[in-house]
């Protein structure tokens, strides 16, 4: 059971890499993952709650490596980490993020980091928490599409610098 939940995840993350989301059907993600069409259905209603599972996962591997990072206050190497992440998976989160799957990461997203203990804040912060993360979290998506998307290569150094500068930063510290 566990490993077809895991055939059927990483055949979706390898078509996903092939071709638009909106041209992988579910015989492609049976066939790919050598699963029976019935067996999908076992696992999943649809081929959107397939990725939404592969998103819960990925923010999940997102957020258990940034984190740490984040909690010892050193906000550049944490959004560094973040976009060495994407960069290794680039074709993944370009499909994510620009192939219509932006609007269920951001919520997903939002959903973790809700769950997640708070970052240490400004007690003077005139920031709310919740908006806090809710802004983070979609500059953040925004961002990482906006680099995925462009002709123009922009190192990960460089957009983890405008990540940290517009975003990480600045909602830490709520100035």
């Amino acid at each position: 059971m566990v490993r077809t939940r895991a055939a059927l995840r990483d055949a979706m993350l390898v078509l996903l890499e092939e071709k638009p989301l909106d041209q992988i059907t579910i015989r492609d993600i049976t066939a790919r993952s050598n699963t029976g069409y019935a067996t999908f259905f076992r696992h999943h209603e649809t081929k959107a709650a397939l990725l939404d599972d592969l998103v819960a996962d990925q923010i999940r591997d997102l957020m258990r490596l940034t984190l740490p990072v984040i909690r010892e206050t050193d906000t550049r190497a944490a959004a560094r980490a973040l976009c060495v992440y994407v960069d290794e998976r680039r074709k993944l989160w370009t499909a994510l993020l620009t192939g219509g799957a932006a609007g269920s990461i951001r919520e997903e997203f939002i959903r973790q980091a809700r769950q997640v203990p708070p970052l240490p804040s400004n007690p003077d912060s005139w920031l709310p928490t919740d908006l806090r993360v809710i802004y983070g979290v979609s500059a953040t998506v925004e961002i990482l599409a906006w680099w995925l998307q462009q002709r123009q290569d922009f190192s990960v150094d460089r957009v983890a610098e405008i990540l940290d500068r517009l975003v990480i930063a600045p909602t830490l510290t709520g100035d």
